[in-house]
């Protein structure tokens, strides 16, 4: 092989991708006159046999194991940018798939019931509260999935659960239940944290042994109750839950972590305010609902799906995103498989387009990197979220 200086082997690098690029534009215009026959005869886009087989082929005409798996990834990415071609030609003739959500001006709230989780003072009470007015209808219920139980049995029209707090993370069960059960999240709020240890009206600081708190709260004022070694840290189910745990049993060595609100409630005293770690911290609630639907300012998307168990899976699910415009704010992976992902969309896309999570859920059906189970899980208002069934 002749030698060649680097300007040389630029300029023919050059040449090669100029015609890569012209090769490029002509198979996407023959898979442009592939949609439009599937558009006619509502043949679906994605073909997996015919991919497995495309892609054996033009790997084995490579002559080296490094090119080989280069040349299997290259066409499974221009074969992924083909597909998301026809689904996008497919939306643009109506025949994008109906995601059998509704679209409101706002959710109704007149003569609405409204569940939560925990006793009244938690903070997921004052989440309720917040969100559908300080008259609304609320009721309670011992655990997470009892809420959710409450709304999909139409025994409430709403729950209100928390989902993710700022410093300590997902809240695990809400994922599962959300998987679980046939509900939407339509909307959600955020309630700023501010824990207080709260004791009995005649007790004081040095009377404490014992603290009582979900393990979050605990957990959330550690650096002050690490300055306590001598308390005994106690989980209950709530924070709400502890305050009326202090004030049912009555003992001046004991104390709760929870809201001056709760405190307030149960008739506690405030021994000191202000104790969680930082005081930025916030709980995210989603608002769920039974039926299907989404605010007409929606702006948020939550996907759950379970990912094929091979190499390079998620990074193929991940760029249908790249490719729609969707920014994505959180990726969560749960138990097992299952992949949790919030997602932005349609607030400030590629050049100024709006996101489109609509057209992502169909690349999403047919990138062939998932297995059948899966869920959209809901839109909602200024912060949508949208479930899917069956993705």
């Amino acid at each position: 092989m002749e030698n060649l200086d680097l300007q040389e082997i630029r300029g023919q690098l050059d040449e090669i991708d100029t015609r890569l690029v012209e090769l490029f534009e002509k198979r996407m215009e023959l898979c442009g006159q592939v949609a439009e026959f599937k558009i006619g005869t509502g043949k679906a886009v994605y073909d997996g046999q015919r991919e497995k087989q495309k892609l054996a082929a033009v790997a084995a005409m490579a002559h080296s194991e490094f090119n080989r798996k280069g040349v299997h990834e290259l066409f499974s990415q221009i074969m992924t940018i083909s597909r998301r071609l026809q689904y996008r030609l497919l939306a643009e003739h109506g025949k994008g798939g109906d995601t059998g959500f509704t679209m409101v001006d706002e959710l109704k709230r007149e003569g609405a019931r409204i569940v939560y989780q925990g006793v009244e003072g938690a903070y997921s009470h004052r989440a309720a509260l917040q969100y559908f007015g300080e008259d609304a209808d609320v009721y309670h219920v011992p655990v997470f999935e009892d809420a959710m139980i409450e709304v999909e049995e139409g025994r409430a029209d709403y729950g209100v659960l928390p989902i993710e707090n700022s410093l300590a993370g997902a809240v695990i069960d809400n994922y599962d239940n959300l998987l679980k059960h046939d509900i939407y999240i339509v909307a959600e709020t955020k309630v700023a944290v501010d824990h207080a240890l709260l004791g009995l009206p005649e007790a004081s600081l040095e009377d404490i042994r014992r603290v009582y708190s979900h393990p979050q709260g605990l957990m959330q004022c550690s650096g002050y109750l690490g300055a306590h070694r001598q308390w005994s840290q106690i989980s209950v189910e709530n924070t709400a839950g502890a305050a009326k745990k202090v004030l049912e049993e009555g003992e001046v060595s004991q104390a709760a972590v929870a809201s001056p609100t709760a405190g307030a409630l149960y008739g506690l005293k405030v021994l000191e305010a202000s104790i969680n770690n930082n005081k930025n911290n916030t709980t995210r609630f989603i608002i769920v609902a039974r039926k299907p639907m989404y605010r007409k300012d929606a702006g948020k998307v939550s996907i759950c799906f379970e990912g094929l168990h091979k190499s390079g899976s998620l990074y193929n699910m991940l760029g249908n995103f790249i490719y729609n415009d969707v920014n994505m704010l959180m990726i969560e992976s749960q138990r097992g498989t299952q992949l949790g992902i919030p997602v932005l969309c349609g607030r400030g896309g590629l050049a100024g387009r709006p996101g489109n999570p609509q057209r992502t859920v169909g690349n999403l059906r047919g990138s062939g990197q998932h297995e059948d189970s899966g869920k959209l899980l809901g839109r909602q208002e200024g912060h949508g979220y949208q479930r899917f069934s069956n993705i």
